[in-house]
């Protein structure tokens, strides 16, 4: 499985809210210029984030995002899966032999766990740090 970069830029806008959780609202402008990212491909990321309840957009003057829960509960695989789509290793998983069938469900099984057991606030906390973003299975 291979996460594209609406997987990648999508953890990376997520995890900048994470940052200032409670704070005020942050711009999308502002994570763009950040991380030398297109403003325009942030905002079509942020519409199905939005749409599955993960953000919250705020209008006005001093407007922008915020997660719609806290950090410790939205978890990065709720982000790939909203982003990418259902996790899998391969396609046509029902129709392979029973032994490859079987490795192909550990592997899936092993990606999921490691999404869903790291959550934004885990990914906050490290991404002061290049080497963090390692998480191993």
């Amino acid at each position: 499985m291979k996460i594209s970069t609406k997987g990648r830029y999508g953890l990376t806008i997520m995890i900048e809210l994470a940052k200032k959780y409670g704070d005020r609202p942050i711009s999308l402008k502002s994570i763009a210029q950040a991380h030398n990212l297109s403003e325009h491909y942030l905002e079509q990321l942020i519409s199905p984030l939005r749409n599955a309840g993960l953000v919250k957009s705020i209008r006005g003057a001093y407007g922008g995002y915020v997660l719609a829960d806290h950090p410790a509960k939205i978890t990065s695989g709720d982000v790939i899966r909203v982003l990418e789509g259902p996790i899998s290793p391969v396609e046509g998983l029902e129709e392979e032999e029973p032994a490859k069938r079987e490795l192909w469900i550990r592997i899936r099984d092993a990606v999921q766990e490691v999404l869903d057991s790291t959550t934004l606030e885990d990914l906050a906390k490290y991404s002061g740090d290049e080497e963090s973003y390692m998480f191993y299975i």
